[in-house]
């Protein structure tokens, strides 16, 4: 990434009262420069033709090829960078008698350099030659030196340094300035010699076009040979013994190692490039995606095709809370489904919680509310144990841990007044949002989570009715056997199997619930893991669906790509755009650097803004969106990564265990951005016995049913016996046996 830049970039001249005279009025090929210095000049009717900045993949094969036509021999002094890429022509100009020489790894000014950088560009050039050609050389051109006379304080530092190194520095006597390109004509008439003493002609074989040098060798040589002049390299027109000599098995090994690791350093910058490219338009494309199917939904919805399904639903609701340890927040989940203005039966399920949750629910004595224990089996175990028992055909599925508006149940079954849908996902909202790891959680659920639904909703290809807020049909799901745990993502793989059963999977949302999201890093990256590696169960378990018809062939065709190239790949590829960021600060332009980076960020408040606005929310919360970039965007991916990772090992995953803190219970009675919430009832929430008690997060068992797949690496963990699923053909589990 370092460019050579033009012999004419140089800084003003210093003091040069250190430079010893006898090197100041001598020749060009200075010796000894640290102790009793001492140089060299060409011998008469010579001429030592020298090439830097080189080797050129374009040009240094036709300046050796016009130098083998001419049977001329020349010096190249080479560019370490030059050398890393292009090994071969080092070996083409060593095996074909031509000179090597050093002209550092990234062709600095070296005056301008601290003495290890001296050294490391030395050493690297040098081990770059060793690697590519098996010689190591004793020759130096400094960068943007020129003649004797030139030399200041700064350039005399480098050059004692450089004999104590091993290095004779080469200078100059004639430059041919083919660095301006001023014609071929030009650069032959400054590169002939007034007279018969011998020169050192700088000339050029790369950092830039040098057709012109080209043109000017095959004039040049011949010309001069008619006047009798020979070319010889710079060792040779010197009298110089051996400065190329073979180099040792360490440095050669060395070097070769040096050249492959550079090499594929080249190539992950440009992998990183391409991939950043790629991230870049999948970015662009889903935010465009996303804004244009919302733009679709709110116009379908206001112009009335969402908003009336049909004659009102008013059929009585049962609404399951499947429960285990959730008494930091069961009552505030039970008492706003009873101040539903639908009715409801509520069916508690208490899957063998230890914290007193089904006591707390019983003690409140509410109407209408039954509560059901059971022993500990896991969530989707105690979601068709409330199925078995609701006596209603519509089933709405709430989280103990989640708080319905009013008007949520009425709002979420509307459409079932179309006979063709089966589940209807509502709009689950953070309800804990003071912290910034709230407002983070907050703005992806509005920006990410609900936009993703109306694309889904729109493409009709819905994979996840989330467990917090959605409704079903029962007997849509007694079809399919109830509710699976081969996954640790029940929501997801229920809702996959209804698409594909060929029943329709809307979203309501203005079917409002709120839920408490985690209140750590921690705790946020065990839940999030858990649904990660859930949503790829569930679609490596549905995968069928890319080559079905109807319905799931919509699933499959539509989803399951949009899943795969936006939840799995795009965040896999997000690593490279703080990789590639922190590279082109450090390397590369910061300006332009920072300047995508901006505008990847404007597009992103952009589409935030909008999504606010479609879910009725403040825009507040946004001003912390610039600052999850460096936090929580991270370990988003990282968790996707570990999933992935998880998953190719064949590892098997155990629900993760979250903590509550009761969040829901200061929630009651509050009024929440943008919705209502139900009111709370005098000396219910707070006073309740377990109100504050952290607790942990649903279901520490792993799924109870064997896998559906054993040997395959999404597979869940069946550490357990487990009895056989149900299916469609068999009737649901008898209502006795409860308590």
């Amino acid at each position: 990434m370092f460019g050579i830049t033009s012999d004419a970039v140089t800084g003003a001249r210093g003091r040069h009262e250190t430079v010893p005279r006898q090197v100041t009025h001598g020749g060009p090929v200075i010796a000894d420069a640290a102790t009793s210095a001492h140089t060299a000049r060409v011998e008469d009717r010579t001429l030592a033709l020298t090439f830097d900045d080189g080797p050129d993949p374009v040009w240094t094969p036709r300046i050796l090829d016009a130098l083998r036509r001419n049977h001329v021999h020349a010096t190249f002094f080479v560019v370490g960078t030059q050398v890393v890429a292009h090994p071969e022509l080092v070996r083409r100009i060593v095996a074909e008698g031509h000179q090597i020489g050093i002209h550092t790894f990234t062709h600095p000014d070296l005056a301008r350099l601290a003495p290890w950088q001296r050294s490391l560009e030395l050493r690297e050039t040098q081990l770059a030659v060793a690697g590519a050609a098996g010689v190591t050389t004793a020759l130096l051109r400094p960068p943007y030196s020129s003649e004797n006379d030139a030399l200041d304080d700064a350039d005399w530092s480098v050059l004692k340094q450089a004999d104590t190194a091993g290095y004779v520095t080469a200078l100059t006597t004639q430059d041919a300035e083919d660095w301006q390109r001023p014609g071929a004509d030009r650069i032959v008439a400054r590169a002939t010699p007034r007279g018969h003493a011998g020169q050192i002609v700088l000339m050029h074989d790369g950092g830039g076009d040098r057709s012109q040098t080209v043109a000017a060798l095959n004039t040049l040589i011949p010309r001069l040979k008619t006047q009798d002049f020979r070319f010889a390299t710079v060792g040779a027109s010197v009298r110089m013994a051996g400065p190329v000599q073979r180099a040792g098995l360490g440095d050669h090994l060395q070097g070769l190692a040096l050249i492959e690791l550079l090499r594929a350093g080249d190539w992950t910058v440009w992998l990183l490039g391409v991939l950043l490219g790629v991230a870049g338009a999948i970015s662009v494309l889903r935010a465009a995606v996303l804004v244009i199917a919302a733009r679709r939904h709110r116009r379908r919805r206001t112009a009335g095709r969402g908003r009336s399904w049909g004659p009102p639903v008013t059929a009585p609701v049962s609404v399951i809370v499947p429960a285990y340890n959730e008494s930091a927040g069961i009552e505030a989940a039970v008492r706003s489904l009873l101040a539903s203005d639908h009715p409801v039966e509520i069916i508690v399920v208490d899957d063998g919680s230890t914290d007193g949750t089904a006591d707390l629910v019983e003690s409140l004595h509410l109407p209408g509310v039954r509560v059901i224990r059971q022993r500990n089996a896991g969530k989707p175990a105690a979601l068709n144990t409330g199925l078995a028992v609701a006596s209603c055909e519509l089933v709405v599925m709430v989280d103990g841990d989640t708080v319905f508006a009013p008007d949520t149940v009425r709002t979420l079954v509307q459409p079932f007044a179309d006979p063709g849908v089966g589940a209807v996902s509502g709009n689950a909202k953070v309800v804990n949002r003071g912290g910034l790891l709230g407002r983070w959680q907050h703005i992806e659920y509005v920006v990410s989570f609900n936009l993703d639904r109306r694309l889904f909703d729109l493409a009709e290809c819905m994979p996840t009715v989330p467990g917090a807020v959605g409704a079903f049909r029962r007997r849509a799901l007694f079809a399919l056997g109830g509710v699976s745990d081969v996954t640790l993502a029940e929501d997801t793989d229920l809702t996959m199997a209804l698409c594909r059963a060929g029943w329709r999977v809307v979203y309501e949302e203005g079917a409002v619930a709120w839920t408490e999201a985690p209140a750590s890093l921690n705790a946020l990256w065990r839940q999030r893991y858990r649904w990660c590696y859930g949503t790829l169960q569930a679609m490596w378990k549905h995968r069928g669906a890319l080559v079905q018809r109807g319905a799931a062939g919509k699933l499959g065709r539509r989803g399951l790509v949009y899943l795969l190239l936006f939840q799995v790949l795009l965040p896999l590829l997000a690593p490279v755009v703080d990789v590639f960021a922190l590279y082109g600060l450090l390397f590369l332009d910061p300006v332009r650097i920072i300047g995508l980076w901006l505008a990847f960020l404007l597009l992103q408040l952009l589409v935030g803004r909008y999504a606010f606005r479609l879910d009725g929310e403040r825009p507040g919360p946004l001003w912390s969106l610039p600052l999850q970039q460096f936090a929580y965007r991270q370990l988003m991916y990282l968790v996707v990564i570990q999933s992935v990772f998880t998953a190719v090992a064949g590892s098997r995953l155990r629900w993760q265990r979250m903590e509550r803190y009761g969040s829901l219970q200061a929630a009651v009675g509050a009024k929440a951005p943008g919705h209502d919430l139900p009111p709370q009832e005098p000396g219910s929430a707070h006073s309740a016995p377990y109100g504050r008690v952290p607790r942990q997060a649903p279901y520490g068992r792993p799924p109870q049913q064997a896998p559906y797949d054993p040997f395959h690496p999404l597979a869940p963990y069946d550490g357990l016996p487990q009895p056989p699923p149900h299916n469609g053909d068999r009737q649901p589990p008898p209502h006795n046996g409860f308590r």
